[in-house]
């Protein structure tokens, strides 16, 4: 009996660590690279299930950062309305064809690298929009979900071209998400 369980302990070590299932975002822009997103399906199943739906469909290719405020937040995801071709105006005020989600709040903490899900007035109304933490956020502990953090690709991140004014608006060009796919 030892010996098995031994086996397959060994044959555990040998194939080397199991990757967390999470997303793969090739940025292309002002910021060119991969970034690499660890999901927390522990924390935020329904959060995570939709990111690497919405990821899989293909449905956040080809969609732009439309709100980054520099020392705060890159967002994106808004598979309605923030496709670079589109009316960037609209961007951030579209979710996808899916159900909005219940809040999952946790105690983790937005620090820098953490990924948020944006949400409008209602803890309840997250649906594909997320950000990424450029710094630290303690105001937004508890009053986001916490859905994932960036594991590689933080220098990308730091790339992503700032938006102007209050809101973080991207003017021009936006950086966008070329393509999104699902890591496991």
């Amino acid at each position: 009996m030892w010996m098995r369980n031994l086996t397959a302990v060994l044959a555990m070590v040998a194939a080397g660590p199991a990757l967390a299932d999470g997303l793969v975002i090739e940025v292309e822009g002002e910021a060119n690279g991969t970034v690499v997103i660890d999901l927390f399906e522990d924390k935020a199943p329904q959060h995570a299930e939709r990111l690497k739906t919405l990821a899989a469909r293909g449905d956040y290719d080809g969609v732009v950062f439309h709100r980054v405020i520099d020392g705060f937040m890159a967002q994106t995801g808004d598979v309605q309305h923030g496709r670079i071709g589109g009316d960037m105006r609209m961007a951030g005020r579209g979710g996808s064809d899916l159900p909005d989600l219940p809040a999952e709040f946790s105690d983790l903490r937005f620090e820098r690298g953490v990924v948020g899900m944006a949400r409008s007035q209602s803890p309840d109304s997250a649906n594909s929009q997320f950000f990424i933490m450029f710094a630290d956020g303690d105001f937004l502990n508890g009053q986001y979900t916490v859905v994932g953090e960036v594991t590689e690709g933080m220098d990308v991140v730091d790339a992503i071209k700032r938006g102007t004014g209050q809101n973080g608006a991207v003017t021009g060009r936006p950086d966008v998400m070329a393509t999104v796919s699902v890591s496991e």
